[in-house]
This record gives C-alpha cells, structure tokens and sequence, in this order.
C-alpha cells in the first residue's frame, strides 16, 4: 500500500525547495559575504587615512608676508 501524502505540504515544500535554489544561483551571482565587506571597508578605510595623513597644506597668506 502507498503511503498518505498531504498534497498542501508536497506544494509548499516544492516552492521552497524552487526558492532556496533561486536564492541559492542569486548569491553565486550576486552576493559577497559579510567578511568580503568588512575587508574592503577596513581597507578603504586605511587608505583615505593614509592619504589624508600625507596630505600637504598649502601656505597660508599670512606666512606670505
């Protein structure tokens, strides 16, 4: 004899399994991880105060005179 099987729940179980491999190929595509993210933050973050830090003023007009 065939097992019971809730038509309702095989549906809502196949959209997930329809939707977890959308996501899934979406990520591939298009994701970068939380610690790509922070890297390249911390990184930037590290060179604009390098520049900033090296950067040079121009003489003020008072020292002109």
């Amino acid at each position: 004899m065939a097992d019971i099987v809730n038509l309702r729940q095989f549906r809502k179980q196949k959209a997930r399994a329809g939707k977890e491999q959308a996501a899934s190929q979406n990520r591939a595509l298009h994701g970068r991880t939380r610690a790509e993210k922070n890297r390249d933050r911390l990184i930037a973050d590290k060179s604009e105060r390098f520049v900033a830090d090296h950067h040079r003023e121009k003489p003020s007009q008072a020292d002109d005179q």
